[in-house]
């Protein structure tokens, strides 16, 4: 396993794209953080996974919504029964400038 080392151009670019303003002490424990990472990667690298199944999902259902259900018609008719005004199947409303 090597011991993955991230160099000050590197730092700086991320720096750039996170859109951080790191004090030195600040970029190099974050330094420090990215390194542990980018080494426990490297670890998990080394695990055969040759006879491992790619998971799809992590849920074993497959569809948790229920069926789509009218449960109403359409209520047009009634609301315009209501309407003060009224004009070709619609409400009629005052015109707002």
């Amino acid at each position: 396993m090597n011991n993955q080392k991230i160099d000050a151009a590197t730092m700086e670019n991320v720096e750039m794209l996170a859109q951080l303003k790191l004090t030195p002490q600040e970029r190099e424990e974050v330094k420090g953080e990215m390194e542990k990472i980018l080494n426990y990667v490297e670890k998990l690298d080394e695990l055969d996974t040759s006879n491992a199944d790619p998971l799809v999902h992590v849920l074993t259902e497959t569809n948790v919504f229920r069926e789509d259900i009218i449960t109403n018609d359409n209520g047009q008719v009634a609301l315009l029964k209501n309407a003060p005004k009224q004009k070709d199947s619609q409400l009629q409303v005052p015109r707002t400038i």
